[in-house]
């Protein structure tokens, strides 16, 4: 294909954009010449007051300041004091220069968020180096924020029923503590987001975030998984390994499964709870850890203490503060929110243009049962963003495994009860007419659904309304089936 002039020009990035901001002319243009000879492009301001209304414009961003301490009317200095307490330019990385600098000039300018301070004159080397890593830093400072935002949202609990007001309280109270929790729930239900929102508001929110699936690591691994282990200590231990114990020093530990953990693992883990301490794999040096331990299962941990599957010292240990993370189910008015979310974010990942949802969708999503809770939902949302058009529509949505086709119905073989016919396989009625009640006549689709509604509860009543053996007569999926039913609005039994 082509490339036009236009879009090789879109091709090529923006220059780095550097405002110098001096009252003296032969530094403004000496670091015009110097900048623009390292490919940045410059702006110039006399005054701290110029330079406030570039950086105020939002249309043509600066990535770097270099400011003056001396200039005439507002100071450097406390020019630097309002770019940080306005929102708009908090994070324009700023360097200050000075040809009278003083130590508590460059204390101040530090303080108040400088990345850098040299005096005059100016030393090329120092400027083009300076420059270069400030402009580097604080574009990797933006990414790494980005990432935060974006891994905040994507562990963002969503909703506003009251069992989740409820839980938000819990969080609230537990999170700035240093006690154990063990979060309860079904599985699917966000038990990992619970964990990550208390780690987020307490004060170890800076500290690492570290998640262990205890059903996922095989028993004999499972000692060196969270305590580590000394090269050479067994077979396969080419090095020295960190625990999970010791990566979360200072942070938090989250137990995934806690349930599914060997009873002998189950021990080392008390014991490390208790003394603050984990020895790691063919040492005999005990280290310290600073670590709150957040532990989560969809098991009865009482009945498994009671079958003594499960430590009742350490179920105890963990069982500082309870908390259940209730099923979708009982939260049926957040599922709007939810799938809004999910189809938003499946959307932006994808690279499609987001795609409204049809409210007769909801309606279908709320009568649902949701044994696999939240991922459920998350699932059948995503795969009906993939399969629709422009607006997902309840077409889209797959089959429910868990529905009855025949809603209000009690079930009997194969999902319905048979109603015994006449025997004469036929059925009752009038031939199907080309007219509606009013006298138009139908449509070619209209006349054809009616037909097809007409054949399926023929074949159904034949076969006494048993959906496998009539999916097979008619020669199409038992899903597409359940589908045309629902659609067709078929009601068990009906003549």
């Amino acid at each position: 294909m082509e490339t036009t002039p236009s879009a090789v020009n879109d091709a090529v990035p923006t220059p780095p954009r550097v405002l110098v901001i001096d009252d003296e002319k032969n530094i403004r243009r000496t670091l015009d010449l110097v900048l623009r000879g390292e490919g940045y492009e410059v702006v110039e301001a006399q005054s701290a007051e110029e330079a406030l209304q570039i950086l105020a414009n939002p249309h043509a961003p600066v990535d770097l300041a270099i400011l003056d301490v001396k200039l005439p009317g507002i100071s450097g200095l406390e020019a630097l004091e309002r770019l940080r307490k306005d929102e708009a330019t908090r994070e324009v990385p700023v360097i200050v220069i000075s040809g009278h600098a003083t130590v508590h000039d460059a204390v101040a300018a530090i303080k108040l968020g400088a990345a850098d301070f040299f005096e005059k004159p100016l030393s090329r080397e120092r400027v083009i180096v300076s420059v270069k890593n400030v402009i580097r830093t604080a574009k990797l400072s933006a990414a790494m924020a980005g990432l935060r935002e974006e891994l905040e949202a994507r562990y963002q609990m969503i909703g506003q029923s009251s069992p989740l007001q409820r839980l938000f309280k819990d969080i609230d109270k537990v999170a700035p503590t240093k006690a154990s929790v063990l979060i309860t729930g079904q599985s699917g239900t966000g038990k990992e987001l619970i964990s990550r929102a208390i780690h987020r508001l307490s004060q170890r929110k800076d500290a690492p975030f570290v998640k262990v699936n205890c059903a996922a690591i095989p028993r004999e691994l499972i000692e060196s998984e969270l305590f580590g282990h000394e090269r050479g200590s067994f077979t396969g231990a080419a090095a020295r390994k960190r625990g999970f114990f010791e990566q979360a020093h200072g942070g938090s530990l989250f137990l995934d499964e806690i349930g599914d953990m060997d009873v002998s693992a189950q021990a080392k883990v008390l014991r490390a709870l208790q003394s603050g301490e984990v020895c790691r794999v063919g040492s005999e040096h005990a280290i310290h850890v600073d670590v709150r331990v957040m532990a989560a299962t969809n098991k009865d941990l009482e009945r498994e203490v009671s079958s003594g599957r499960f430590r009742e010292d350490l179920f105890f240990r963990l069982n500082v503060f309870p908390i259940r993370s209730p099923a979708l189910r009982e939260r049926t008015e957040d599922i709007r929110p939810l799938a809004d979310a999910f189809v938003a974010a499946f959307c932006k990942e994808n690279g499609l243009r987001r795609k409204p949802i049809d409210s007769t969708v909801y309606k279908a999503l709320e009568a649902r049962t949701w044994p696999g809770n939240v991922r459920e939902l998350k699932n059948v949302v995503e795969r009906a963003a993939i399969l629709s058009s422009d607006v997902i529509t309840i077409a889209d949505l797959p089959e429910d495994p868990h529905a009855n086709p025949f809603e209000d119905e009690p079930a009997g073989q194969d999902g319905v009860d048979a109603e015994q016919d006449d025997g004469s396989g036929e059925r009752p009625g009038e031939a199907l007419a080309p007219f509606a009640p009013g006298g138009e006549r139908l449509t070619l689709r209209e006349y054809r659904e009616q037909s097809e509604r007409r054949y399926i509860v023929d074949t159904l009543r034949s076969l006494e309304w048993n959906i496998s053996r009539t999916a097979v007569v008619l020669g199409v999926e038992r899903t597409n089936l359940h589908k045309k039913i629902r659609a067709y609005g078929i009601k068990r039994g009906e003549t």
